[in-house]
């Protein structure tokens, strides 16, 4: 048949071909003297690092095979290689100052049970309950009325409100609740229509684009204040913060749409979400409505009231498993793959931090040497690099603290392009633009879950909105400032 005709040479050219060549630059990463990178002191565990990190990226790019089955690989690679639990050669070919700094296996195997992953299980739960009860629809329809029924402004609705929640609450619990609210909106959609991608499409990228709003709306911007006001004593409020990054949201969430559109248009030119009363109501009905509401309410006041938002995602696993609302045979429903493929990027983030090799790399770009603006936009390719393999926060924790002290050493030099405000805010806002990939970000997870976006997808408009934000991220910064 044409289809198997078709499978087989998708199979041919990734497993024969590529497969191949990404193993062979790996095994030359591996084995290559390590005067080949041009970095003083790096350890024997450090190059295997560097080899890992190289050939899980590019079977993530290429999908030679599932994401979540590179994702799963590259765990055991590093258990049986970079742990401290490693295959006995692998720990005794060289002296100790030379070999490095193992990773406890006992770590990289809790990035299986990290509290993100937990916020993921907490989201497709609640999904799956909303599901049962009819609520997810009549939610989605009370949320999406007042941009009407066309197709292109559906779209722009989900945009607009992600990005707003996004603002004042964790991005990956932002997208979990809004996960809820797509399932039936893609069920009014032609399956054969690219219209589904861009909704799914728009979940992370509102998610991330909206966490840049306010100094809450994600980790990155909390440590870059931090810097600015504690360590630096510059004052920066508030206030002050949302008046020049709302507006940059807003436009970048508008340039998104037009970017959404123009390479997912939709086939189906209006969306219209019917409440069929198939869903009779009973007291389970209202257990998943009270519970959806709390939960909701206790994400948004996570700050206020103490609970940290993975925490929070437990209530609706335990409130609905009890009650029988969730059964044995709904948990089959969960996006198990997601989960680990999620677990693959933590587990990657773990070593590139755990053996020193992300700190070491940072702290081998000689910063001290280069003009001003130079330091500005490298500072922010690295911090949008590194965040598109490890988690954004853990990004900014390791560049903010490196960067900050090369803007002090640098004076009044950096005046001429915005200061250190520029230099700081410039790096965390460039982590949150980091999108390329499923294991970028969590919502980046959790739209890949829909099974509706491809890796290749995913790159294809993350590279995009990737350029444009960081242009126009700096141009802001350095014309207007914070």
């Amino acid at each position: 048949m044409a289809w198997a005709r078709h499978l087989s040479r998708k199979i041919n050219v990734k497993q024969v071909v590529l497969l191949p060549l990404i193993l062979a630059v790996t095994l030359v990463l591996w084995f290559v003297p390590s005067g080949f990178y041009g970095i003083e002191g790096l350890t024997v565990v450090e190059q295997r690092t560097i080899a890992i990190f190289v050939f899980t990226a590019l079977m993530w790019m290429f999908e030679v095979i599932p994401t979540w089955t590179t994702s799963v690989l590259s765990i055991v690679i590093m258990l049986l290689t970079i742990s401290d639990s490693s295959i006995w050669f692998m720990k005794e070919s060289y002296d100790a100052a030379e070999m490095g700094t193992f990773v406890s296996y006992k770590s990289i195997l809790a990035t299986f049970a990290d509290p993100v992953i937990m916020l993921f299980l907490g989201g497709f739960i609640l999904a799956i309950a909303t599901t049962k009860v009819g609520l997810d629809v009549q939610l989605a329809k009370a949320l999406l009325k007042p941009f009407g029924k066309k197709s292109e402004f559906v779209l722009l609705g989900f945009l607009l409100v992600i990005g707003l929640f996004s603002m004042f609450m964790s991005n990956t619990a932002t997208a979990a609740m809004m996960l809820t609210f797509l399932a039936p909106v893609l069920r009014t959609l032609p399956p054969d229509g690219k219209g589904r991608i861009a909704l799914a499409l728009s979940i992370p990228i509102a998610a991330n684009l909206g966490g840049i709003g306010t100094p809450i709306g994600t980790p990155p911007n909390a440590i870059a204040l931090g810097y600015l006001n504690d360590t630096l004593h510059l004052g920066v409020g508030f206030g002050e913060w949302m008046l020049v990054m709302v507006p940059y949201v807003l436009v970048m969430l508008f340039i998104s749409w037009g970017l959404l559109l123009m390479f997912f248009p939709f086939k189906q030119k209006t969306i219209e979400l019917r409440i069929e009363n198939t869903h009779e109501k009973t007291w389970q009905t209202y257990v998943v409505y009270v519970t959806f509401a709390v939960t909701i309410l206790l994400w948004m006041l996570d700050r206020v009231t103490g609970i940290n938002s993975n925490v929070v995602a437990m209530i609706p696993v335990g409130v609905f498993c009890v009650t029988g609302i969730i059964t044995k045979d709904d948990l089959k429903e969960i996006n198990w793959s997601v989960l680990w493929m999620v677990a693959g990027g933590f587990a990657l983030g773990l070593a590139l931090q755990k053996t020193g090799l992300a700190e070491h790399l940072v702290n081998s770009i000689p910063f001290a040497s280069w003009k001003p603006l130079a330091v500005v936009l490298v500072s922010g390719f690295i911090g949008y690099f590194i965040s598109n393999f490890i988690s954004n926060t853990a990004a900014a924790n390791l560049i903010v603290p490196i960067i900050c002290a090369v803007g002090v050493g640098m004076g009044d030099s950096l005046l001429a392009v915005g200061g250190l405000r520029t230099l700081l805010v410039g790096v965390v806002l460039s982590t949150s633009l980091a999108m390329l990939f499923p294991i970028s970000t969590p919502p980046n997870a959790l739209a890949h879950s829909t099974g509706l976006v491809t890796t290749k997808d995913m790159v294809k408009i993350g590279i995009l909105i990737g350029i444009i934000g960081y242009i126009l991220g700096y141009v802001t910064l350095i014309l207007i400032g914070i």
